[in-house]
């Protein structure tokens, strides 16, 4: 621990000495600041992160892929829980080098349980804030994100999210609902929990999307919204159904996260050292057998949740943190501070050391450094021939129970590896 705050002190004390602000005002989160200098702490914490993902999904990553091949359950449940381990690595930096406090209220989780959590999209980077609140009150292997397609194209990260099957969507509805009842279903088949993070907005709150809801809320009659958007129901009721019929949904977890102090809007506030110093999020648990059935029903309820957030009374509401530091969850967090203390700490000196070994190896050893290339080619070709490594692993599940063909499920394998050469070509 010493060491941990020797280096935020350090990082710290660059920033004063490059004359850097502390902290971007949230009223000045969209203004301009292309003139600024980046910051020490930033380029610490995104560097940290990159190389971490990189090098994971080489030398963690790399080594496992061929289990899909095999046993495609057991690789999901493999990677899964190594993915877990780098997720634990931003809210350790987050909040034991660069301090971020973490407020949670409201009604928690039941540790395991399967889930679809929704969201409010205040910033670009709430999905990655999240981990401070699961990693006290659940687990963070169960986790998967809705998300864009394009980022799945990201180095290390974007490879990362394709091993951990996430959902990349294309927002274009017809496209994107096949994929989705394909990459859903095939959780369902596996029994494989999980917890599926949804954001109803589809995008963060700025001003320009703030007009964007308001002129939606005008032609369909509804009041504009001031601290949210106005969420889109079509894929959030079609997500819940689809997990429902599979008998793999306990609940519904309605999330308002909200910064009373700094909003790091988007990826450039970071590089800048602008990090948030607390994040609030407030905790709502639907149990599935509370849920309403019918489609109407449902997006109704879901519209609901939102008007809720929006509401000034609304201790949770994003623009506001009253009453939020006083109160408590009612369900206590499945590990105690202790242990996520623990974790944290645990996770910066495994990624530290791990980062460093995997910058030593390949500087002494030709086989590392041809095994590296050869896992950097893999994900970047697969990517252009196939689409993702999730169909890979989807094609190979086919293939071992058979698909939807009497020939061993080889017509199942050839389906999804050309659903994804014909998207490349699109």
């Amino acid at each position: 621990m010493a060491c941990v705050s020797q280096l935020a002190r350090l990082l710290t004390s660059l920033d004063r000495t490059l004359k850097l602000p502390a902290y971007l005002p949230s009223k000045q989160e969209n203004s301009s600041n292309s003139g600024m200098a980046v910051s020490a702490r930033g380029l610490y914490f995104l560097t940290t992160l990159f190389l971490g993902s990189f090098f994971g999904s080489v030398f963690m990553l790399g080594p496992v892929l061929p289990l899909m091949l095999i046993s495609p359950a057991w690789y999901r449940w493999l990677t899964d829980r190594i993915v877990a381990t780098w997720l634990t690595l931003p809210v350790a930096l987050l909040e034991v080098v660069f301090g971020v406090k973490v407020v949670i209220t409201g009604d928690g989780f039941v540790p395991g349980e399967r889930s679809v959590i929704i969201m409010n999209h205040r910033t670009r980077l709430d999905w990655m804030f999240l981990w401070c609140c699961l990693l006290r009150y659940s687990y963070l292997r169960l986790e998967k994100i809705c998300l864009k397609a394009g980022l799945k194209a990201v180095p290390g990260f974007g490879w990362a999210m394709q091993v951990a099957s996430f959902i990349f969507i294309h927002r274009r509805w017809e496209e994107d609902r096949t994929h989705m009842a394909n990459m859903l279903q095939y959780f369902c088949r596996i029994r494989e929990p999980l917890q599926l993070l949804l954001f109803p907005e589809g995008t963060d709150l700025t001003d320009n999307t703030r007009a964007r809801s308001d002129v939606f809320a005008e032609k369909n009659g509804l009041p504009k919204y001031e601290y949210v958007l106005h969420p889109r129901t079509t894929g959030f009721t079609f997500i819940v159904n689809t997990l429902r019929e599979g008998d793999n949904l306990d609940a519904v977890h309605d999330i308002t996260v909200a910064y009373p102090k700094n909003i790091p809007q988007t990826e450039r506030h970071l590089v800048l050292g602008l990090f948030p110093r607390e994040i609030h999020f407030h905790v709502q648990r639907y149990p599935v057998s509370a849920l309403p059935t019918g489609n109407e029903a449902l997006q109704a309820w879901c519209q609901e949740r939102w008007t809720e957030k929006e509401q000034p009374r609304a201790t949770s509401r994003p623009g506001s943190s009253r009453g939020l530091r006083h109160r408590r969850a009612l369900k206590p967090p499945c590990k105690t501070e202790l242990r996520v203390t623990l974790i944290k700490v645990a996770s910066l000196l495994y990624w530290t050391v791990f980062v460093a070994l995997s910058f030593a190896a390949l500087w002494l050893w030709a086989s590392v450094r041809l095994y590296f290339l050869l896992v950097v080619a893999f994900f970047l070709a697969q990517q252009k021939l196939v689409g993702g490594v999730e169909l890979m692993e989807m094609a190979c599940y086919r293939y071992w129970m058979g698909g939807r063909h009497g020939d061993g499920g080889r017509s199942g394998v050839k389906e999804d590896v050309g659903n994804g050469m014909e998207k490349k070509k699109e």
